[in-house]
């Protein structure tokens, strides 16, 4: 993997993408969001034996966000953890869950795919947009 960043410190005119780094980050990017699920489900089962299900799953999702902005600026774009960045970065699961409602409502309703399979269509479409919402937030700080 490339340690060359992405987008340059030169003005826009001079910067050039690195595909091959962006296909690294990308494939970084599914593997963290794997381990991030991961680590949230854990959470969630160990919080269920103090708490009810649903104080259990906003900590446990709140646990996830956190993880995963701090792997993603680590260790998928290489960047330093930045306070502005840490605000903003909630906000792309914020999209990102909103954006899945209203596809898996599209697809079951109006496109006629069943519910088992929507959830999976929603994911095919909006993993690549959150990794372009995540990349921008942690490289922009």
């Amino acid at each position: 993997m490339s340690d060359v960043p992405l987008v340059s410190k030169q003005p826009a005119e001079g910067r050039k993408l690195d595909h091959s780094a962006m296909k690294g980050e990308f494939i970084r990017f599914v593997i963290v969001r794997g381990i991030c699920t991961l680590f949230s489900y854990v959470c969630y089962l160990l919080l269920l034996l103090c708490m009810t299900y649903q104080p259990a799953y906003i900590v446990s999702y709140i646990a996830g966000v956190a993880l995963a902005y701090l792997v993603n600026s680590k260790f998928v774009f290489r960047e330093p953890l930045r306070k502005r960045a840490a605000f903003r970065f909630p906000l792309v699961y914020v999209f990102q869950f909103v954006a899945n409602l209203v596809i898996i409502r599209v697809a079951v309703e109006h496109l006629g795919i069943p519910a088992s399979l929507a959830f999976a269509v929603s994911i095919v479409i909006t993993i690549p947009v959150t990794f372009i919402l995540s990349r921008w937030v942690i490289r922009t700080g």
